[in-house]
């Protein structure tokens, strides 16, 4: 008969995997990403799947930290300076 630690454990080990998959695929997006937004907010995303694991491996302070130093400053940053900075559209055809 399989007990409930070993069915929680499965669980913990298939959640971790996802969130580890994620997290993955957010930071390659990061890089490969053409518009500068959508890396940052990809960024952030990336950031918020290692709070998740963080949060899952029991270190429940480098979690919250992780969402409010890095998510709540750091971000917000980013996605400020990305959407203020000026940036020009189309070709460049009537430049001088």
């Amino acid at each position: 008969m399989i007990g409930i630690e070993t069915i929680g454990a499965a669980l913990e080990m298939a959640v971790f995997g996802l969130l580890a998959i994620i997290t993955v695929f957010f930071a390659i997006f990061v890089v490969i990403a053409k518009d500068v937004v959508r890396a940052g907010l990809s960024l952030i995303m990336c950031m918020f799947g290692v709070a998740a694991l963080y949060i899952l491996l029991n270190a429940q302070f480098l979690g919250v930290v992780q969402v409010l130093v890095y998510i709540g400053a750091i971000g917000v940053l980013i996605l400020f300076a990305v959407m203020l900075t000026k940036r020009e559209l189309g070709g460049g055809s009537d430049a001088n």
